[in-house]
């Protein structure tokens, strides 16, 4: 059987399942997901779209242009009291990123790696195995540059 998680937003207006296992699970140093969230960083859970329900009526759409490309970034946010549940992106729009603050039990899973680290802010600690990426979202190919993802 799958695994199924649940979460929502503050208020209860938004709910969502997502059920399997996430595509990945990174915490993001961008100054754009440092801003969006008024914090550090950003832990994001992906997932495809057929992978995530979402449940009752309440979500309004922002959209932003991304710092370095022309590409847009979506944050999906309950219109009653302002949590962002979930992000999409122009790269890959049929992938939904979850807020893992916005689950129900977010302890459940552990991030794989830390991206965007150029932006980290100057005390970030990072676990000692833990994979990081400076630029991007995945670790350089063999021709030095990050995957596309």
């Amino acid at each position: 059987m799958a695994e199924i998680h649940e979460g929502g937003c503050l208020c209860g207006t938004v709910r969502y399942c997502v059920t399997g296992k996430p595509l990945r699970a990174y915490i993001c140093h961008c100054t754009f997901c440092q801003r969006r969230t008024g914090s550090a960083f950003a832990f994001l859970h992906w997932y495809e779209e057929e992978q995530v329900e979402l449940i009752g009526d309440g979500l309004t759409i922002y959209e932003h242009t991304v710092d370095d490309t022309t590409r847009w970034f979506r944050l999906h946010f309950c219109k009653r009291c302002g949590t962002t549940v979930i992000g999409t992106n122009e790269r890959r729009p049929s992938v939904r990123m979850i807020m893992a603050g916005t689950f129900d039990e977010p302890n459940w899973i552990e991030p794989q790696r830390h991206v965007w680290t150029r932006s980290a802010q100057h005390w970030m600690v990072y676990p000692e195995n833990m994979e990081r990426v400076e630029k991007g979202f995945s670790p350089p190919n063999s021709s030095g540059r990050p995957d596309p993802s």
